[in-house]
């Protein structure tokens, strides 16, 4: 389960930030994550739950997240096209010669806290 690294790296990288702002308890952690990184949702969620505990400052802290599906650009024509996770030919052409350029996000956008 692989969202258990996810959610351990978040929560790495928002507690020093939250704690050198002063912040006497971290409230929501706002993430964009995109479908070609494949987390699923429930494993996220536990993840979550159990990891956010581990910390004082965490402690009922909760999380949204803001999904991006996979969008493409066909390097034989140029055309720009969205897709699911498994069929990412162009549409316009047939080619296969494809370039990612939204799906695999997975970004903190924003942390909400509380300062005493």
């Amino acid at each position: 389960m692989h969202e258990m690294s996810v959610v351990s790296g978040i929560l790495e990288s928002v507690i020093p930030v939250a704690r050198d702002a002063g912040a006497s308890r971290v409230c929501t952690v706002h993430l964009r994550i995109g479908d070609m990184r494949e987390v699923v949702p429930e494993a996220l969620e536990l993840a979550w739950e159990v990891l956010s505990e581990e910390d004082p400052l965490t402690l009922g802290c909760t999380f949204t997240v803001e999904e991006v599906h996979p969008r493409s650009r066909c390097r034989a024509c140029g055309a720009a096209f969205s897709h699911d996770r498994f069929h990412c030919r162009c549409p316009e052409c047939g080619s296969a010669d494809t370039e990612l350029t939204a799906g695999r996000e997975l970004d903190i956008i924003s942390i909400e806290v509380e300062t005493p």
